[in-house]
């Protein structure tokens, strides 16, 4: 790293850190920032981890005797009624209390720069801060994924015939594919300004937004990074397409157990 980024990065975290009121006790500024430094060192992470569906490669070019032998009428209804019921569970699994705060698969850790200097954070005594920032995080994407229900279901009605027997032939992801495509965008729209209300009495995150966007013009971390609101919104869209993926292809393993014989009908003819 050039070393002018790196003083800059050791200077901005270190006011991050200590920022805020502090406990009186002694500690070993160097040690502090030198510690930090490292723990930045690698500011541009992986992407969020997700579970990608195995995607399902029979019967993706064309229909069998058993597909073909259904209606237009009866192919659209049961692929619309698996897909709204894909989107109820998804949405009531994450849209509620706890939805992502309780759960180990879906809580949506600190960005991760501020997340590599959590424990120094806690060596500040500004542990309670970070807790509370996390736990604001979820709390946000709780409030927002209800708001996503309408959309979901919007782009389930407007949904043509010849959309609805791609996604039926198209392997285990193309509904959830079809989804990002048709609402990523006002989603996201319609997300950020519910995580900025929920969000904007959090200290921290005022704080972390000043340095992580003069961090991002020298490259240390990603754009997407740079704004805590921003950070929260993509990761809760994130986790409820990948919901929504889950249920898709939990339908098509077992279409009988969705209790529907339209939908046991239309994907039991793949």
């Amino acid at each position: 790293m050039h070393p002018h980024k790196n003083k800059w990065l050791i200077l901005s975290i270190t006011t991050l850190s200590l920022s805020t009121a502090m406990p009186a006790f002694a500690f070993d500024l160097g040690t502090l920032q030198n510690q930090l430094s490292g723990a930045l060192q690698n500011t541009l992470p992986t992407a969020p981890q997700t579970t990608a569906p195995t995607r399902n490669t029979q019967n993706v070019s064309g229909n069998t005797p058993a597909l073909a032998a259904l209606s237009q009428s009866e192919v659209g209804k049961g692929l619309k009624a698996a897909l709204l019921q894909g989107v109820d569970t998804a949405v009531s699994t994450l849209g509620r209390t706890g939805g992502f705060n309780d759960s180990p698969k879906w809580h949506i850790p600190l960005p991760p720069a501020l997340d590599k200097a959590s424990n120094l954070m806690q060596m500040a005594g500004m542990g309670s801060q970070a807790d509370a920032l996390d736990a604001s995080i979820n709390h946000a994407a709780e409030l927002a994924v209800p708001e996503a229900k309408t959309q979901l279901i919007n782009a389930v009605k407007g949904m043509s015939l010849s959309d609805a027997k791609a996604i039926l032939t198209g392997g285990n992801q193309s509904a959830t594919d079809y989804f990002k495509r048709k609402t990523q965008l006002p989603l996201t729209q319609k997300f950020l300004p519910i995580v900025q209300q929920s969000m904007v009495k959090v200290g921290v995150a005022k704080t972390y937004d000043r340095y992580a966007q003069e961090a991002a013009q020298f490259g240390l971390i990603k754009p997407d990074q740079s704004s805590i609101e921003t950070y929260v919104t993509q990761q809760a869209l994130n986790r409820l397409y990948q919901a929504i993926g889950e249920e898709e292809q939990a339908i098509r393993a077992n279409p009988i157990g969705t209790g529907s014989a339209l939908i046991s009908k239309v994907f039991g003819a793949l």
